[in-house]
């Protein structure tokens, strides 16, 4: 190929990518590319028609068409190649005799954390955003409105990502300042504040939780879906009570016993809200070797294998196995958690555990970075009916 065919080609191909980027048309294209994918991908259509806002979303956030495009013939090809993700009915393997470990029933209606305080770190959340949005419409500096409530600068910053408590005088003094007169628009922000210090149901647990865990099981308390990415162990959503406490070390004080013994019943309490009438979804992909570790020995695994089986029967919970052969391309370094809220005030969020702590990502291109790792994830492992055999498989060789 001489260099003048090489030039024409160039010529041609950046004149359609001129007149790709002059209209509308290819975006639509795309979006409609990546809802035909949500739904060839999942038979659920609640499952699909959340996927298909995800994707749309993303195609958005794409500065070009030719990008947008790329993108939803990317996502085509995968849901092409893969069954839809929903368990086919067939025979199961045959398991012992052995009863299968039951799934935790939700308690009375008199006793569910809903009936108590929930919520107020999701309030807070919202809060923070809606001062944050009347201090920019007005012009007020962070500075500024430090000042006005006998504060520092980062003290108004942690406020408006909800990380601190609220006075509500500041609240107060923040919406005479921020020019807020109307008096149901202030009673109403006034009430948030108010609802977003009182005591959760976990705060009992403060003497073994480290705050910045107390801020995740707010979070997740509140999520309407929840996707897991697990390479170490059982998701603790999914765990039995004995793998539970067989996942501590081993220790002969009793101060430290009951601290675990806390711990345990908290995991206990968190698994309670997946079979309540507004349970989230769980999405949930595990690495092969989280399932090749026997905190407690092969019979403790028995019993969490069986309750994985059972717990994937739900129908808020998707369980996918990630094979071995899948590791050396994992797209991330470790564990992770995505949260999504039905509230439109609070964005979604990225949990990631450190030794030290943990970070919460919200920006909207490190939570995008980690949507693509997930789906890419998702798309490599075990489809829910493969991974409902290999749990089978797995039970019967620990008996």
């Amino acid at each position: 190929m001489n260099h003048f065919v090489v030039f024409w080609i160039v010529l041609a191909l950046a004149l359609l990518v001129a007149v790709i980027e002059q209209t509308d048309v290819p975006a639509e294209i795309a979006r409609r590319i990546v809802r035909w994918s949500a739904y060839r991908r999942y038979s659920d259509p609640s499952r699909a028609q959340t996927r298909a806002e995800e994707l749309e979303a993303l195609i958005n956030d794409r500065p070009w068409n030719v990008l947008r495009l790329g993108t939803a013939f990317t996502y085509a090809v995968a849901a092409a190649r893969s069954a839809p993700y929903a368990v086919r009915t067939r025979e199961a393997p045959k398991v012992s005799a052995a009863p299968l470990a039951p799934v935790v029933a939700a308690p009375p209606a008199a006793e569910t954390m809903e009936s108590q305080a929930a919520g107020t770190t999701v309030r807070r959340i919202m809060l923070g955003a809606q001062l944050r949005r009347l201090r920019e419409a007005k012009g007020v500096t962070r500075q500024d409105a430090g000042y006005a409530i006998r504060a520092s600068e980062s003290k108004i910053s942690l406020l408006e990502l909800g990380r601190v408590s609220f006075k509500e005088r500041d609240v107060s003094d923040l919406l005479t300042l921020y020019g807020v007169t109307d008096e149901a628009e202030r009673e109403s922000l006034l009430r948030l504040a108010r609802n977003a210090n009182t005591s959760d149901w976990w705060h009992r647990y403060n003497d073994v939780l480290p705050g910045w865990f107390q801020t995740y099981v707010g979070l997740e308390e509140q999520a309407a879906l929840v996707r897991i990415y697990e390479s170490r162990f059982v998701p603790e959503l999914l765990q039995t009570e004995q793998y539970a406490r067989a996942t501590f070390p081993q220790c002969h004080s009793q101060a430290v016993e009951r601290e675990i013994d806390l711990r345990v019943e908290l995991r206990m309490q968190r698994q309670q809200r997946l079979t309540t009438p507004d349970a989230p979804k769980l999405w949930v992909v595990l690495d092969e070797a989280a399932l090749n570790r026997f905190p407690g020995g092969p019979e403790v695994m028995r019993g969490q294998f069986e309750h994985l089986i059972e717990m994937s029967r739900l129908p808020n919970v998707a369980i996918q196995i990630m094979p071995f052969w899948f590791g050396r391309h994992v797209p991330v370094n470790g564990t992770f958690t995505m949260l999504r809220f039905p509230e439109q005030d609070v964005p979604e969020m990225v949990y990631i555990e450190t030794l030290a702590g943990a970070m919460y990502l919200d920006k909207r291109d490190e939570v995008n970075a980690y949507q693509m790792a997930m789906e890419r994830l998702c798309t490599e492992s075990e489809p829910q009916d493969r991974t409902i055999e290999i749990l089978y498989d797995l039970v019967r060789r620990s008996a």
